[in-house]
This record gives structure tokens, sequence and C-alpha cells, in this order.
């Protein structure tokens, strides 16, 4: 085996070049003769490393000045609760946009907290295709507290490229999978949240950039922790934040701009998807049901025509160093996971195993 290429969903493979720095700095951090995970959050050495990181995440997104960039604990799951307990008065209601595994579990969640209206967009076509509602055909309620959607469903393969329009209620986006992807205008949203463990960084940290204005309001039985005020208020110090993934996410951040930033990484991941794409529908071995323009450039979920094949496909691939190419329990089939750190060789390699697998098995 040459090489490994990880394409789990999550935790995600990290750049190379940055584990090769983390390896070199794990015990002696900045000439400090500690790991970076043994100091002080409070030190003024690891405060000044937190502050670059947040730093080199505004430059890399244009994140506005009127906007908090806060370091959280709990992972995507935590902040469907957080999302509702602070944005969510009592006698308001707020819309969620359900298209995949993700959105649906952020709506269930919601319901603990308030008034949730569901809008389901998925659509599945007579040719047995996946597609969604355009979204100007939301039945959006005007004056919902905010609307929550899913750019991106990682189970399900699904992505959504254009940011919907809410007519000034505020739109709150889960981006875990597909931050830092490509592009984004940061002031169509009112907040984005992510877990770090696909394009940012290892699990245990999650990224939220909540514009000023919708601090402060947050329902009184929310958890200090969970109160974006309080964080904002601490520069997401209220308690010891996951020190040692920040700083990982901050060294990612740094990588990312050594290649030229989002553009550049988009321009990368348009190049992977394609090659991958290409080879599933230039092929009657095996298949992906979603429509075209709603495919995910992050998560590429496929079918083999012969499910009877998996487990073989799945040992070959692995044996070949192509690794967690299963698909979600809830779907099946495979899933390449493509995030910012699988180079274009991972998907060369892959695409190469596919067609000499789909040779010898047809």
């Amino acid at each position: 085996m040459s090489e490994v290429f990880n394409f789990c969903a999550g935790p995600a493979m990290l750049p190379k070049a940055v584990m090769v720095k983390a390896q070199e700095e794990f015990i002696n951090w900045n000439s400090t003769g500690s790991s970076v995970m043994e100091l002080s959050h409070r030190s003024s050495i690891y405060m000044a490393m937190a502050a670059q990181a947040e730093t080199d995440l505004r430059e890399l997104m244009a994140i506005p000045n009127n906007y908090k960039v806060l370091f959280c604990h709990g992972g995507g799951r935590g902040q469907f609760s957080a999302v509702p307990l602070n944005l969510l008065p009592q006698g308001k209601s707020a819309d969620y946009i359900v298209n995949g595994s993700w959105s649906k579990a952020a709506a269930t969640e919601a319901k603990n907290f308030g008034e949730i209206n569901v809008i389901n967009i998925r659509e599945t076509h007579a040719d047995g295709e996946t597609s969604l509602t355009p979204s100007q055909n939301w039945a959006l309620n005007e004056d919902a507290a905010y609307v929550h959607y899913c750019p991106n469903e990682t189970v399900d393969g699904i992505e959504m490229n254009e940011i919907p329009e809410t007519k000034g209620v505020p739109l709150v986006a889960d981006m875990s999978s597909t931050i830092l992807s490509h592009e984004i205008d940061v002031t169509k949203f009112g907040l984005i949240y992510a877990g770090a463990q696909k394009n940012i960084g290892p699990s245990g940290l999650t990224i939220v950039i909540v514009r000023e204005d919708l601090l402060g309001n947050a329902q009184q039985a929310t958890p200090c922790i969970m109160n974006y005020q309080t964080s904002a208020n601490n520069d997401s110090m209220y308690n010891t934040p996951p020190t040692y993934a920040w700083y990982l996410a901050g060294l990612v951040f740094q990588w990312l701009k050594t290649l030229g930033g989002v553009k550049a990484i988009a321009s990368i991941n348009q190049q992977k998807a394609e090659l991958l794409y290409q080879t599933i529908d230039n092929s009657d071995f095996y298949q992906n049901n979603i429509e075209t323009k709603y495919r995910s450039k992050m998560n590429i979920p496929f079918w083999l025509k012969d499910e009877s094949l998996n487990d073989t496909f799945l040992a070959q691939a692995e044996a070949q160093g192509l690794m967690a190419l299963k698909g979600h329990r809830i779907v099946g089939g495979m899933r390449a996971s493509i995030y910012n750190a699988m180079p274009i060789e991972g998907i060369q390699a892959l695409v190469t195993f596919m067609k000499k697998f789909e040779q010898e098995n047809k």
C-alpha cells in the first residue's frame, strides 16, 4: 500500500502538511518546551495563536466586522439546540428547510425549544431521481424568527448552491460539510455554524459566525456554555475551549491561505467532483440518483448496479489504500467524501480502481 486516501465523511482526513507540522510541534510548540495542548488557554502565547486563527478565518471568508466568530464545544448537534435557544423567542416560530438527514435532525431537536415550521423540499421524480423544490417556491413565514437550512447534506449527497432569499428574515446555515469549500457572501446570513471535523480540523470544535444584532436574546433556560452572548463577551473562553482542536484549525486556515484561499480550493474541489461524477455517469456499472444541479461536491454517494458486490468492492478498495468508502447506513451503497484536504491524486486513484473493478466484475 503506497499511500492511503481517507474518504471518511467525518472525522475526515486533514491536510498532510498540517499533520506534519503538528507532529513536529507536538512536544515543543513555539519553543515553550510543552505541547500546545498542555498550555493554559489564558496564557498570552496561546491567546495570540487563537486570535491569529480567527483573523485568518475572517480573511478567508471575508467576514465583516459586525459578525462575531465563536469557537465552541458540542459539534453540529450542539448547535441544533443552541440556535433556537439563542434565536427563537417566545411567541415566534422558525422555518426549518428539510432536504436530508441532518436538516431533519436539526428540526427535530429545535422542536424542544419552540414552535417550528418544517418545510420539506425533497422530491423524487418518476424515474427515481432525487431533486429539490426551488427556493422561490418554499412556503416561508415572513414573520419567522429565522430560516434554518443545511446547504450540503452529507448522508444524501445533496447540495444547494444558491443562497435562499428570505426577505429580511435571518438565514441560519449548517455548513459543517461545506464551509471553506467555495466562496460565499457571509452578509447573506444571520448565522453560520460548522462542526470542524470535515473541512476545518478535528472533532470537538465548532465554529459559529453570528451577526451581532442577533446576540443578547437567548431564552432564560439557555446553558451558559451555549449562550452566544456569553461566548462573545469572553472571546470563546468562558470555560476551557477545545484548545488542541483550535490550534489545528489555525494550521488548516494557514494551509488554505498558502494554496490561494477559498477561491483556489473551490477550483480544485470542482475538478475533483467532476472527475468522480464523470466516472459514475460514463458507466453502466455505477449510478448516482441525484439531479445534476443538486449533486454535492463534498460527499458523493454511488451505488453498484449489482449490490451483491458491495463487500468485495470495499475490501479490494481498502487493500488499495482507499479507505472509508462504505455509504451511510441510512442509504447504503458507497460514499466518497472529498473535502478540501482530499488531493486530486486521491480521486484519480479511486476512479482508476473503480474502472478496474468494473472491468473485472461485469
